[in-house]
């Protein structure tokens, strides 16, 4: 089963040349670029622009984080009937970050460095998504009883209204791998995640007057003490497969004042809200908005000028491969017939479309090339082994459900 690495280091430089950040005119692109070569190794495809209202008026949307007016789905199919193995990647992008911080100079050009590839998305996971272009193209001269498929999606970095769009059409299969960065592991189970909003009120005064006033800053520093209490309390006892701290809550954003020798009026503080399998949605924001209220509700400032908290952007909620569904196992074979040790099963802390494909009943698990401690990153990277192991394991996994 011969895998091209020199096609491979093609499909990536060209994949990571289009400069696919969520809701840009690349995320297009990036999709026609995945249905011509999926056509081009025979597969049947199916590209379909995305009703976006449709969608986002449906009860679970998931939500998204930018502004789109257009999206495309891609599925392409190796045959006919209910596929034996989904193979899925995303191809959207986070942004890239100052430009003149990368190594090159130009995040969207591949660099070859040490036996590892460099640029925005090859770890996360332009990597994955050729990977399994690489399997298919290893299979494609042999005969199939059952058909796999590959979903290229879009979203997943802001919500997943890629992969809730391809199961909203009805794409089906029996399991699905997703070529999500995972360090030689297998993710079994990952946590999900909410976008919190708080905005906190001060008094505005002169900076040399400060007692007047008062600071917004200091108001939040107590709910800051809260919210970390908050995150001790949530993570205490983590069950198998995750490991300390599986559904953190983290600040990204604080956005306060306009002057420097003004005390500032209004504090804005956006974060990452981690939550658990099981766990609704409903449940986990009153969780959060109750530890808010009763620490303002101790500080005078606070209770008599409550902190607001909504929620905007991507819903992600835990997903799971079922208790004892052989899936994992065969996965973590086909890692192995690829010429890789064991990988374990493990739990993840951030979010994926893992928990759609669950969700539809589709068991599901985590298999691709680099490490999550490299994504979003300046410099991302992924091992040009990895990649290649990868789709060795890709290839075996269709032909152990396929043939």
């Amino acid at each position: 089963m011969d895998i091209d690495v020199d096609l491979i280091r093609r499909d990536l430089a060209q994949l990571v040349n289009i400069p696919s950040v969520g809701g840009s005119d690349a995320e297009i692109a990036v999709q026609r670029w995945c249905a011509a070569h999926l056509t081009g190794m025979g597969l049947e495809v199916d590209q379909w622009r995305l009703d976006l209202e449709q969608l986002r008026s449906a009860p679970d949307y998931p939500g998204e984080e930018v502004e789109r007016e257009e999206a495309w789905g891609v599925v392409g199919t190796s045959g006919a009937g209910t596929p034996a193995l989904i193979l899925n990647g995303h191809v959207d992008v986070v942004p890239p970050g100052d430009a003149a911080a990368w190594g090159n100079g130009d995040p969207w050009l591949v660099r070859e460095v040490d036996d590892r590839w460099y640029g925005r998305g090859v770890c996360d996971m332009k990597g994955g998504v050729v990977a399994i272009f690489a399997a298919a193209r290893a299979v494609s001269e042999v005969p199939l009883s059952r058909p796999f498929a590959i979903h290229t999606v879009i979203g997943e970095e802001d919500g997943g209204i890629g992969t809730f769009a391809t199961l909203q059409r009805g794409h089906r299969g029996d399991a699905c791998v997703i070529a999500e960065p995972t360090a030689g592991q297998v993710v079994a189970a990952n946590a999900g995640s909410l976008t919190f909003r708080l905005e906190v009120q001060g008094r505005a005064s002169h900076g040399s007057m400060r007692t007047t006033g008062h600071s917004a800053i200091t108001a939040f520093e107590l709910l800051h003490r809260a919210i970390a209490e908050l995150e001790a309390v949530r993570n205490a006892h983590p069950p198998a497969p995750f490991g300390p701290l599986p559904w953190p809550i983290s600040v990204g954003v604080i956005r306060a004042g306009d002057w420097a020798s003004t005390v500032p009026d209004q504090l804005v503080a956006e974060g990452r809200y981690g939550i658990m399998p099981g766990e609704s949605f409903a449940d986990a924001k009153a969780q959060f908005e109750q530890a808010v209220a009763r620490a303002a509700a101790t500080d005078p400032w606070l209770a008599d000028h409550p902190p607001v908290v909504t929620w905007p952007g991507g819903h992600f909620a835990a997903g799971a491969l079922p208790d004892g569904d052989p899936f994992g196992a065969q996965v973590r074979d086909a890692v192995v017939a690829a010429d890789e040790s064991a990988p374990e099963l493990i739990g993840a802390p951030y979010g994926s479309d893992l928990r759609q494909y669950t969700a539809a009943g589709i068991p599901t698990v985590q298999y691709g090339p680099g490490d999550i401690a490299r994504a979003h990153a300046v410099d991302e990277s992924v091992g040009i082994a990895e990649v290649v192991t990868a789709a060795k394991a890709y290839a075996q996994l269709i032909l152990a459900r396929c043939t």
